[in-house]
């Protein structure tokens, strides 16, 4: 079996609601979703979520090869790549390609890829996320809800800008998930997404604190910062999580080596082997891991394998258009099915219909720092743009 070929697409995902973090909106909810298909001579064809940034590079270094030899692969993608630097958009595209080989290597082998990592259980844990820093009080129990109504115990809001708003929120879904479990408690976790200082992170969460059993805080300062999330993690009760936008083991060895994370996060755009050796340098540390995504269905099957996953994250119950995945979620939980490879199918036809829904990728959302984030000194609204100092 070899490489012929490469595809990219663009869908969308469709939320029916503003979406976004302490950094900003996306008003209308709508949100790209780059894909990569990689064709095989046999005519199996490998599906990763992820972007398409430098693809001749990459693709450059996988054309004509087997593709089930994923690691090695991978590493041969790095290796084309790391002069110009092999991080950001250019790792997600690595990472999207690395996912649909683990897709072909599984569909080969007839095997779902959670079996073939040698998954036991095909339920994986999850927590409700979502994205939900722009929703009114009413939008968001019933947002919560619905998650509950799926059996989810487990809730992460999007916070960091007003500590009694924030108070409020974790009050409202604490309340829904508390009556959904008919009295058990919940596991709450805030994230921030790199908008503190060191401490106003110590400050913040300890005014939470008095409240509220964190389970954890998640990019509380900058992901880079290993001495700001120790400081963090030593003034705090919570649990500090961070990782997602960590691009390579080097990136997440200094803060495993310090002590400066709690639960080691990888995002779902960086690909299956990255997942796998961080969770590898993670349980070294004796660290839990948890996946990060709006449809992170190659890091769901790798966790199945696991001895070290916790949770994973559950954002948006329905798919991209165009996307179909086999997995459901019941009680709690992301239930694998038994397709072959990751289970993922696209529509093209669909996607290509859904064009005019693509929204400009210049445009203001949470993919755009402040300019006051870590300077405020006052609570402020969420905010599509920031408006500048609020002083």
């Amino acid at each position: 079996m070899r490489i012929t070929g490469l595809r990219t697409l663009t869908t969308v995902q469709d939320w029916g609601r503003p979406v976004g973090d302490a950094n900003g909106v996306y008003a209308d909810g709508l949100v790209r979703v780059p894909i990569v298909v990689v064709e095989t001579d046999t005519g199996l064809t490998g599906v990763g979520l992820g972007p398409h940034v430098e693809i001749d590079s990459v693709f450059a270094a996988i054309e004509g090869e087997d593709p089930r030899s994923v690691t090695a692969l991978y590493d041969r993608m790095l290796r084309h790549t790391f002069k110009a630097g092999h991080s950001g958009a250019v790792f997600g595209t690595i990472g999207a390609v690395d996912t649909a080989l683990w897709d072909i290597k599984a569909q080969a082998a007839g095997e779902p890829l959670w079996r073939l990592l040698g998954g036991r259980d095909r339920r994986v844990p999850a927590y409700a996320s979502g994205l939900c820093a722009a929703l009114t009080d009413d939008e968001l129990v019933a947002v919560y809800q619905n998650y509950a109504a799926h059996g989810l115990r487990a809730a992460k809001l999007k916070g960091g800008l007003d500590v009694d708003r924030d108070r409020h929120r974790l009050a409202l879904v604490r309340d829904i998930l508390t009556e959904a479990g008919r009295g058990a408690r919940p596991s709450l976790m805030l994230d921030v997404n790199e908008t503190w200082t060191r401490k106003q992170a110590v400050r913040y969460v300890c005014e939470l604190e008095r409240t509220f059993d964190l389970t954890w805080v998640e990019e509380p300062v900058r992901r880079w910062d290993v001495e700001g999330h120790a400081a963090v993690g030593r003034g705090i009760r919570a649990s500090v999580a961070t990782g997602e936008n960590l691009t390579g083991l080097e990136q997440h060895r200094p803060l495993m080596a310090a002590g400066a994370v709690d639960v080691v996060q990888t995002a779902a755009v960086w690909g299956v082997t990255h997942f796998l050796r961080v969770s590898t340098l993670a349980h070294a540390h004796d660290l839990p891991v948890s996946p990060i995504g709006t449809s992170p269905i190659g890091l769901l099957h790798a966790a199945a394998s696991l001895p070290n996953h916790l949770v994973s994250e559950l954002q948006d119950l329905r798919p991209a258009v165009g996307v179909a995945i086999d997995l459901t979620v019941e009680d709690g939980a992301y239930v694998l099915g038994d397709s072959p490879g990751l289970g993922l199918r696209i529509d093209e036809e669909k996607i290509a219909a859904s064009g005019d829904l693509l929204p400009d990728p210049l445009a203001g959302g949470p993919h755009i720092r402040p300019e006051r984030a870590g300077r405020r000194l006052h609570a402020v609204e969420p905010a599509q743009n920031d408006p500048g100092p609020d002083l």
